[in-house]
């Protein structure tokens, strides 16, 4: 891929993705599969104005040899180093880039069940941080291509070739592969902005989705709710970009008010395995059933990692012709796949998507409707023939999707 594209999906992240700010800090998370690439970010993050720029590293098979080896008790332990750590971040409200590359099926044969109790021992310690900086700090989700998750991608391609296709298409669906990324940005965000005006004005009450794979689902959303998409705001007024690429609209539904079964439409990937071919019924807003062709124990698992768990955090409306779908490739990657047709997430919803949230305590946003977990796992549903019904308060129904497009 030619540096000088690469410089301008550099650049992307670091003034659309985070927009960094002259004299904030910055931390990047990264693996060492673009070492390159990610030299390209810090030097625009310091361009942008950053006063200090850190990259924390980390590869996979060293995670996954550190959950073989390493007891459940020192798997769960949050070191004070590494909460010193977290401390400085909400601090500072530091700036937090996450770029992926990992294979999707680098944690094969790791005990599920272990990492799980860890997951949940570590939570009450890390989530004060979490609370500390949520809605306050601008962060970003991206990707750079990695070996095997290349290879995953397109199989029948040499590993050079492989690599260079991924870069394609990652630039691609990310609107990064033109000649001004940036200005493809602020006309996406402009879309995605009239399309939430647009839903917000309805004032639903529910969604009815159907399908013909058997989706039969209806979710109801919060009274005060609202729909979001495209860049996000800091309460301080940062505006930023937390997933880049994204084609979604989207509200966190009324906690415990969900019934029907949704079937997935693409693999999801949890925990560095694969869920296959599966499907989630709700009952009571709750998950009653899953069922899977591959990955169903691992299933059941997420959605009994906390009381959470198994309800809805958020839905998604993503047009099934979105640029991602229209690539035709399948990424094994929810960042992307995610983005390729509608999906739901199960778990932890946003405060952000309350009309007025920033006048609620966190356990106020939690007591008028938004979910509650550990968790916070997306997995697609969209389909070429989903249809979505909004019903409002007045009962008037309202076609939001036909055919797997948006209606409007």
């Amino acid at each position: 891929m030619k540096e000088t594209q690469l410089k301008k999906y550099a650049e992307l992240l670091a003034k659309v993705g985070l927009n960094v700010q002259k004299g904030q800090t910055v931390f990047i998370t990264a693996g060492l599969d673009q070492p390159e690439f990610v030299t390209l970010v810090v030097e625009e993050c310091y361009k942008a104005g950053a006063s200090e720029v850190y990259v924390e590293w980390s590869h996979q098979p060293v995670e996954k040899l550190s959950a073989q080896y390493r007891t459940l008790e020192s798997l769960s332990e949050v070191k004070s180093w590494a909460k010193a750590k977290l401390a400085f971040k909400a601090e500072n409200l530091s700036c937090r880039l996450f770029i992926e590359s990992e294979d999707p099926d680098g944690m094969n044969g790791v005990d599920q069940e272990k990492m799980s109790s860890a997951r949940r021992a570590q939570y009450p310690i890390i989530k004060p941080y979490r609370q500390a900086m949520e809605n306050r700090h601008q962060w970003c989700i991206a990707a750079v291509p990695g070996k095997a998750w290349a290879k995953k991608v397109f199989p029948n391609l040499p590993e050079n070739e492989a690599l260079e296709e991924m870069w394609r298409v990652i630039l691609l669906t990310s609107r990064a592969d033109g000649e001004n990324p940036i200005q493809a940005w602020q006309a996406h965000n402009e879309d995605l902005d009239a399309r939430c005006a647009y839903l917000n004005g309805l004032g639903l009450q529910y969604l009815k989705y159907e399908s013909a794979n058997g989706t039969d689902f209806t979710v109801e959303l919060n009274e005060d709710g609202v729909f979001c998409g495209g860049n996000e705001k800091t309460l301080q007024g940062g505006v930023f970009n937390p997933n880049i690429p994204s084609e979604e609209v989207f509200t966190s539904p009324k906690a415990g008010k969900a019934e029907g079964i949704v079937y997935s439409s693409k693999p999801l990937s949890y925990m560095g395995e694969l869920i296959e071919n599966f499907s989630v019924r709700f009952e009571n807003g709750k998950v009653v059933e899953v069922k899977a062709e591959k990955g169903e124990e691992l299933l059941k698992k997420m959605v009994s990692m906390d009381e959470g768990a198994g309800k809805l955090g958020e839905v998604a409306l993503i047009p099934y012709d979105s640029p991602i779908n229209q690539s035709g490739v399948l990424f094994y990657n929810t960042l992307f796949d995610e983005n390729a047709s509608c999906h739901l997430a199960l778990g932890a919803g946003f405060n952000e998507t309350l009309k007025g949230f920033e006048n609620y305590t966190d356990a106020e946003c939690k007591a008028r409707g938004i979910n509650e977990s550990m968790i916070h796992v997306d997995f697609m549903i969209g389909a070429k023939d989903l249809n979505i019904v909004g019903v409002t308060k007045s009962g008037e129904r309202v076609q939001i999707f036909k055919n797997g497009n948006w209606a409007f």
